[in-house]
Order: C-alpha cells, then structure tokens, then sequence
C-alpha cells in the first residue's frame, strides 16, 4: 500500500503526540510520587517525633510510678511504725488507766478511812459500853450537849428533864409514831448525873436495904448517865411499875422502839438487874434492829460487837 506524503506527517504528528502525552504524564506521575513520599517523609519524621515524646512520657511516668511506689511504700512503713507505736500508746494508757483506778481506789479508801476516823474521834466511845456493874462514868462524865425533854413528853412538867442532844431527833419520830398509833406514853426519868444517882441510890438502900442493889445502880454504872436513857409509864399507870408490861404501850414498844434505835436494857432473865419494862436505851437504829431480828439482848453482845456500832449510833 502506498502512504501519501500528507497522511505520513499525520500519522508522524500523531504517534509524536503520543509520545509527548506518554512524557508528560510520566512527568506528572513521577511528580506526584515525588510529592506523596515527601509527605510521607513528613508523617514519618512527625510520627517519629511524637514516639519519641511519647517515649520521654512513658519513663517520666515510669519514674513517676517508681517514686509513688516508693513512697507508698515508706508510707506503709511508717503507718506500721504508728501503728506499733499506737498500740504500745494504748497499752500504756490502759495500763496507766488502770493505775488511776487503783490510786482513785486507795484515795477513796483513805479518804473514807480517814472520815471514819474523823466520825470515831467526833462521837462519844461510852455511848456504847455496857455499864450496869461491868463499865464505871465517873462522877466527870457529862454528854456533851445536854437539852430539856419536851414538856409534852413528860408525865411530870414540874420537872425539867434532859437528854442528849442527838437523840432528841429518834426520841420525837418515836413519840409521834407511838402518838399516830394511839399509843399515850410518858416520860418518868431521864439523864441523870452522877451526884443525882448517889442521891436516888442513897434513898433506895434506905428503904431496901441491900435489895435496893437488885434493882438500882451504883453511881457511874447507870446508863441514865448517859443522857440517852428513858424511864417509861402512861398517864394511867404512872409510876416504873413491872405492870407496865401489860400495858399496850408496852407492846407497842416492844414492836417498834428498835425502828427508832431503842431497846430494852433489863428484860426478865438478865443478869444484872430485876426486870424493868420500863428502862430503854438509845444504841442507835442499826445495833437495835440486829437485836431485835436476832432476838438478842444487848449484854448478850461481846463488848467489841457492840463497839462496831458506834460509829452508826447516830445514823438515820
């Protein structure tokens, strides 16, 4: 086949365009791998950088970590170390808490020895003694207060009568007890002193002869001295009489004087004196109220029993 001239330069021009096209868009690909790998370049440098910042956090937090576990652990250590130290603390303030208890107790027992002590020293040692030909008051010996027996007490107002002044408030809660249960007793005799008792004494044996030593004391054994004795009788009766056991006041005093701290000195059988209904003496409410639940006298008692007591004598 024969080419023409002009379709020979067509196909020249045309496979040169091709050609350039080709160039060109090889250019323009290479261009652009150019391109992409110089931003990969940059990625990857970038990349690098932030794994090596990372880096850097990753062992400052390691250090981090190493120190808070190290100081965690010490810590630990020293919160043992208080913890030992607060349990030896406690023992030690148990142990000191305890010996407070102890001294607060030793203190309280001295204290409490101490007023016993003082109460002893403050109350009169022969209100208790067993007089009645076993103790002697000598002609000395007067309690120390003395005040009258109210009027209203006594079967004689003529007569002034005294008493000891602590008894005086065992004396009225009895009298009016008596009173509120229509009991009416009086009143015959009370304190007497040494001199009056030679006197009353002297009269008896006047009188009785020897007999007089059944039923009246020498001076100094008579627990009239004491100012916490009392005769009793009723406005019917009148005088000290072994008949005043028949009379409901005597009853009434059998039953309840030992409320009052008042008990019967010479029941029948005694060894000392006669039998006197009438003679009752203030040992204090505690000793009165032993004897009567034990059903016992008070010269029944040991003198050192009977001394327990006084320290109570006056006790309410």
């Amino acid at each position: 086949m024969h080419i023409r001239g002009e379709e020979k330069r067509i196909i020249i021009v045309t496979a040169a365009l091709i050609v350039f096209a080709g160039v060109l868009s090889a250019g323009y690909i290479l261009w652009n791998l150019r391109e992409t790998n110089t931003l990969l370049e940059r990625d990857i440098l970038s990349l690098g950088e932030s794994l090596r910042i990372t880096k850097t956090h990753l062992e400052n937090t390691r250090r981090d970590n190493t120190d808070l576990s190290e100081l965690l652990d010490a810590t630990r250590n020293t919160n043992e170390v208080l913890s030992r130290n607060l349990e030896e603390q406690f023992s030690k303030n148990v142990a000191l808490e305890s010996k407070v208890v102890d001294i607060s107790g030793m203190v309280q027992s001295i204290s409490g020895t101490v007023g016993t002590l003082q109460k002893l020293s403050e109350t009169d040692e022969e209100l208790l003694k067993k007089y009645s030909k076993v103790y002697f008051l000598s002609e000395n010996y007067i309690p120390s207060r003395l005040i009258p027996v109210p009027d209203e007490y006594l079967l004689d107002t003529r007569l002034t009568k005294e008493m000891h002044a602590d008894v005086n408030p065992f004396l009225t809660d009895m009298m009016r007890a008596a009173d509120t249960a229509g009991i009416d007793i009086k009143i015959v005799s009370a304190y007497r002193s040494f001199d009056e008792q030679i006197s009353i004494k002297t009269g008896y044996k006047m009188l009785y002869g020897s007999g007089a030593n059944q039923f009246s004391a020498d001076q100094g054994y008579s627990e009239h001295q004491l100012g916490t004795t009392f005769d009793f009788t009723t406005p019917v009766l009148k005088i000290l009489s072994t008949q005043f056991e028949k009379d409901s006041a005597y009853v009434w005093l059998k039953d309840n004087a030992h409320r009052f701290g008042f008990v019967l000195s010479y029941p029948k059988g005694n060894a000392y004196y006669q039998y006197e209904p009438w003679h009752w003496r203030f040992v204090g409410v505690q000793l009165a109220t032993k004897l009567y639940q034990e059903k016992k006298n008070f010269y029944d008692l040991t003198q050192r029993e009977i001394d327990n007591y006084l320290i109570s004598i006056f006790d309410r």
